[in-house]
């Protein structure tokens, strides 16, 4: 009589998939990477428009299923409801980030921040002040734009190295964009994997905590004798009211959709009445944000409708059956999980679309391995922010170079976070496996 392990051993060895189903996926990548290479430039290429080509193969592959029968899969796929759920949570985010941002929340809370932290200890400011903007705002870019202009000021008055003060911008900027509960990653990691932001983020912080300490110690260590004269702009209180409204709603696990339209009106009025924001500008501001994340949310539906298709072929099918043949323990799969969001993001230089891509897939893996949901979205978010954060051709490290005229290379050194939380991460993987609550 067969036992439980042998029975799903059997079950794979049947669903041995089709490797073929996967070429619109290498398709994308190689028309991505191979244009980005040939231009020198990885965002010369729209990414709509190698997913569109990816789609096309995808249609073409399957002659056992007929065009409509297709369409049929592809709009299954894209009516999924964690696709429609991610989709509305990403245009909702846009309007609470277009709304905060011209009611002059994200410069408040930079000069409100710096102007608690001695002069001195200006980088560690501007690490602490980035992880809080980008946690609170949801948007590593964003803050980076936000805060890379005060770097290079504080570099330029001071002693301490461009490099470094930029080093610790994007750090604080991957910190939030890890972390927080109206990213569009943690969006597209929580709707991927089935479970709720606010568990995500309790087990997420969990894992790096550790890597955010050290980071902070170290940019503590490396400026303590230095020196800095750091001019401050105006702020108002009442400005940075939004995000911290955010975050503690989000924080105690009130809906998120809630949470989002109170940060939107609260930002508004906010605006209004320090006169930061005209009242002309309302519709006009939220408009920009949502407009801001058209892009991201057409990727994901283009996205959802490949998968599905690949998915119906066989191609999820041949992953897992590929890693069951490798992968023997559960902290082997919580590794191929990491690795496989890790190269996908290398590949596309896009956190977001990286953990859209590798999401379904990482799903499967949990499933046959019993790993829990909330670890599983953690790790997507983690290794896909770890080498976002790293990789010289990501918008990030370009933002924070060109703030400067200096080169990604001469920064990455100093972005410690990543760096501790990628370690951080794997210490958890093989240390902590006992089955959560």
């Amino acid at each position: 009589m067969m036992s439980e392990k042998e029975r799903q051993d059997a079950v794979l060895e049947e669903k041995k998939g089709n490797f073929a189903a996967l070429l619109p996926i290498i398709v994308f990548l190689v028309l991505f990477i191979g244009s980005g290479i040939i231009a020198k430039d990885f965002y010369a290429m729209p990414t709509i428009v190698a997913f569109l080509i990816a789609l096309a193969v995808a249609f073409v592959q399957n002659p056992k299923l007929s065009f409509n029968e297709k369409i049929k899969v592809c709009t299954k796929g894209v009516g999924d409801d964690n696709v429609v759920t991610m989709c509305l949570i990403f245009l909702t985010a846009g309007a609470f980030s277009g709304a905060v941002t011209a009611a002059g929340g994200a410069d408040s809370t930079v000069y409100l921040g710096l102007s608690l932290i001695p002069s001195q200890f200006a980088v560690l400011g501007l690490f602490l002040i980035g992880c809080f903007i980008s946690i609170s705002m949801g948007t590593s870019v964003g803050t980076i734009v936000a805060l890379a202009p005060i770097a290079v000021g504080i570099s330029e008055a001071t002693d301490f190295p461009m490099a470094l003060c930029l080093g610790a911008v994007v750090s604080g900027a991957m910190f939030g964009d890890n972390l927080s509960m109206i990213s569009d990653t943690t969006i597209a990691a929580v709707r991927t994997q089935g479970c709720e932001m606010s568990d995500k983020f309790k087990m997420n912080f969990k894992i790096v905590l550790p890597a955010a300490v050290v980071s902070a110690i170290i940019y503590f260590v490396m400026t303590m004798h230095g020196s800095s004269q750091v001019e401050l702009g105006e702020y108002n209180i009442w400005q940075v009211v939004p995000y911290i409204l955010v975050l503690v709603g989000a924080l105690v696990g009130i809906n998120v959709f809630v949470v989002l339209i109170v940060g939107t009106v609260t930002s508004v009025i906010a605006g209004v009445a320090t006169g930061a924001m005209a009242v002309s500008e309302i519709f006009t501001s939220i408009g920009a944000g949502v407009t801001s994340m058209y892009d991201i949310t057409v990727i994901s539906i283009t996205v959802a409708a490949i998968a599905a298709l690949v998915r119906e072929f066989g191609g999820i099918d041949a992953i897992l059956h590929f890693i069951h043949k490798n992968t023997k323990t559960k902290k082997g799969a919580q590794i191929s999980i990491a690795a496989l969001v890790a190269g996908v993001d290398l590949a596309t230089a896009n956190n977001t679309i990286a953990i859209v891509l590798a999401g379904p897939i990482a799903k499967e893996i949990s499933m046959e391995y019993d790993i829990d949901p909330r670890r599983t979205a953690s790790l997507l978010d983690i290794f896909a922010s770890v080498v976002q954060g790293l990789i010289p051709y990501g918008a990030q490290l370009l933002y924070a170079a060109a703030a400067a005229g200096i080169t990604t290379y001469a920064i990455i050194p100093y972005v410690f976070y990543p760096m501790l939380m990628a370690v951080s991460a794997v210490v958890f993987i093989f240390l902590f496996n006992k089955k959560e609550k």
